[in-house]
């Protein structure tokens, strides 16, 4: 009966076009910024291990630049790919913010979201489901079979449920083709070489469309038998097709950044700065925290000047330095980091209020697009930092001199062949195991939303009317 209707074929034509030109440019954007970054990651790399020989401190301050790899199932789900920075300059005593996202070179258009697979699965296809569902029990009781169907000996719980899976089948002649090329472009993507933790990703992640579409079938069936005609009944689809998927993810995102508002850049930059004041200037000799400290190492070493210590007394503070004003930043990175999970919260706890809610934050962990990802890319980028800075204050306490040079000699250097010690830098995305433990919330509310759809599909006979 679906097949024989002219608009939904030409309504699944268009959905099937639309998956094709989504995947299309899946395929297309992944390819491109990977191999973009890719690019500048090997000439940042021969920059590094060009430079000639240098004062280690030198080196500090030159710095280093890492780019945020894409995870090869983010071409299914952009998720905040396009809103989160991909590059971070990194270097001594400072901390950077991520840079040169996608939406800050593009015009306002990116508003209004991308064309992606996740975001025609999550909006275009339930909208096929309703349409596909709005009059399967409706249509029934206005032709008058209802009653005959039931006197026949057919259950209400048979009838709902053999509804449902006739939609599922239907829509399912969607989904399985863009399965079958999800698995395709991601082999690919992978050149070949699929591993474990992304078999499991993707597994989880076509089990939770899957659950989904069951879902929005559910729904449609249920809307369908509780309205008395299909008019009634479409319409009501279509109202809780906009709040689930245009008016609650605004509202909660909304409420969420009034609740726990975040500082500006500005105001979170003069914090630090403020906290950086207290602990005192590491490059100032004449500051009392340093003097202390200069004073302290003395005497630990039982010695009257910095000539005598057995290793460079400038390195020595600069590690220092870098200690405190590493573990400042990281607690305020902390608090904000942990104001945009609470933001995110309010998402969580309304995906058990809507389903489109829970697939999204669930599609977007498991494609590595989502707002943990991107922290931990952060957390990872700072410790190689921070790791980077305190190599070449060693590099520098181990073989630079106390003693200053003169005016006519040669400025305090060590050879270049230092640089290649320092490995390049490599994010590792965090084991899917890591993304179920951090997403309890939302697994949990698709679960909830199924097992709810399955029982109220097996009970819902007492409340609705035959005629």
């Amino acid at each position: 009966m679906a097949f024989e209707n002219k608009a939904t074929i030409a309504l699944t034509v268009i959905l099937g076009l639309a998956l094709g030109l989504a995947t299309f440019i899946g395929w297309q954007n992944f390819n491109t910024q990977h191999n973009q970054r890719l690019k500048y990651k090997e000439i940042v790399r021969q920059k590094w291990l060009s430079k000639p020989d240098k004062h280690p401190h030198r080196m500090a301050h030159y710095g280093y630049l890492v780019f945020r790899d894409k995870h090869e199932l983010s071409f299914f789900d952009f998720g905040m790919e396009s809103f989160a920075g991909v590059s971070i300059f990194l270097e001594a005593h400072k901390q950077n913010t991520v840079n040169f996202s996608e939406a800050g070179f593009s015009n306002g258009m990116l508003r209004f979201g991308e064309l992606s697979v996740a975001m025609v699965l999550q909006l275009l296809v339930p909208l096929l489901i309703f349409f596909l569902g709005y009059n399967t029990i409706s249509a029934e009781r206005e032709a008058g079979t209802l009653k005959i169907l039931l006197c026949q000996g057919v259950k209400w719980s048979q009838l709902l449920f053999g509804k449902v899976l006739g939609i599922i089948s239907v829509s399912f002649t969607l989904f399985i083709p863009v399965i079958l090329l999800t698995i395709v472009l991601w082999a690919a993507l992978s050149n070949w070489q699929v591993s474990v933790d992304s078999g499991m990703r993707l597994l989880l992640l076509i089990a939770a469309y899957t659950l989904y579409f069951i879902i929005c079938a559910g729904i449609a069936v249920l809307v369908s038998a509780f309205h008395q005609s299909s008019k009634a009944a479409l319409t009501s689809l279509l109202v809780l097709w906009v709040f689930f998927t245009l008016v609650l993810p605004r509202v909660t995102q909304a409420i969420g950044a009034k609740i726990y508002p975040s500082p500006a850049k500005i105001e979170f930059n003069a914090a630090i700065e403020a906290d950086l004041q207290k602990e005192g200037d590491s490059h100032n000799p004449d500051d009392p925290h340093y003097a202390q400290f200069k004073a302290d190492v003395l005497k630990k070493y039982k010695v009257d000047d910095v000539t005598k210590l057995p290793f460079n007394y400038g390195g020595y503070l600069m590690a220092e330095g870098e200690r405190i004003s590493a573990g400042i930043y990281n607690r305020h990175q902390k608090q904000l980091n942990q104001t945009f999970e609470n933001q995110n919260s309010f998402a969580v706890a309304a995906s058990y209020l809507n389903p489109f809610l829970a697939i999204k934050n669930l599609s977007m962990a498991l494609t590595a697009s989502d707002f943990k990802t991107y922290a931990d890319f952060q957390d990872q980028a700072e410790a190689y930092r921070y790791q980077l800075a305190q190599r070449m204050n060693q590099l520098q306490m181990d073989n630079i001199s106390n003693e200053k040079p003169g005016e006519k000699e040669k400025a305090a250097s060590i050879s270049h062949a230092h640089w290649a010690e320092q490995p390049d830098f490599q994010y590792h995305f965090k084991p899917v195991s890591w993304v179920i433990a951090n997403q309890p919330g939302t697994i949990l509310s698709i679960l909830f939303w199924f097992a709810g759809i399955l029982i109220i599909l097996a009970i819902s006979s007492k409340w609705i009317k035959t005629v």
